[in-house]
């Protein structure tokens, strides 16, 4: 991956992985701007209730964005957050995705917390490969890592549809039934995360005993709550 980014990408920007840092750093940034037809990356989800929730070198993080996106190519929103508020959304900030600001621009959402790093590579080459955007859902993610169910993946499946579903965390003869009841919201959520996995496909959330939360959706967080009980909504279980 750092091969990738140092070898094959012109990462032009960012806060911590440039070399450069301070008035030179923003130098880089303005030259950029004003050059564009570059890729924007943007994480984090903008305040809608007042900017002085996310100030970056003292400017509303909104501003930085509106003034980075008028000569991108597209806008690549990374995380949950980024994609559709996230957990801020939730908050007094009432965080919102870089979409409700970024109207005009192509935009592509990678949700999850945090993002794939292969969902972001992945989608960066393609474009720079195939000179136009992957195809995508209704929700502006890549159909080729959000169009599958994460319920119709997951290694736990069989055992939903025997209705045997994890009550108690301490008992063993239970460890590896479905985790419905403890608040997962695989029957709901779109994401290839029981295929590729985390950490070079080592484990994902299921799979290390965890409720999936739901961070590929728009309705995360505030809609999944409480992320720990059974709570989804009717029309998942229909037809």
């Amino acid at each position: 991956m750092a091969s990738i980014i140092l070898d094959k990408i012109s990462l032009r920007y960012h806060e911590t992985l440039m070399a450069s840092a301070g008035d030179l750093a923003e130098k880089v940034y303005h030259e950029t701007v004003k050059e564009g037809g570059y890729i924007l990356v943007v994480e984090r989800s903008i305040p809608k209730a007042d900017d002085k929730f996310c100030l970056v070198g003292g400017r509303p993080f909104k501003e930085i964005v509106l003034e980075a996106s008028k000569k991108a190519k597209c806008i690549i929103a990374v995380e949950a957050c980024a994609s559709f508020g996230g957990i801020p959304k939730a908050t007094p900030s009432q965080g919102i995705g870089v979409g409700e600001v970024g109207k005009g621009k192509p935009i592509i959402n990678l949700p999850l917390c945090p993002v794939h790093p292969e969902h972001l590579i992945g989608t960066i080459l393609y474009i720079l490969t195939k000179g136009k955007l992957p195809e995508l859902d209704d929700h502006k993610r890549p159909i080729m890592f959000f169009g599958e169910l994460v319920h119709d993946k997951c290694s736990r499946r069989e055992h939903f549809d025997q209705w045997n579903f994890l009550k108690d965390w301490n008992d063993p003869g239970q460890r590896e039934w479905c985790l419905f009841e403890k608040g997962c919201k695989g029957p709901m959520a779109y994401s290839d995360c029981p295929v590729r996995k985390w950490n070079h496909g080592t484990n994902w959330c299921i799979g290390c005993g965890a409720p999936l939360t739901g961070c590929s959706e728009p309705g995360f967080y505030g809609e999944m709550s409480p992320i720990y009980s059974a709570s989804l909504p009717s029309e998942v279980f229909k037809g």
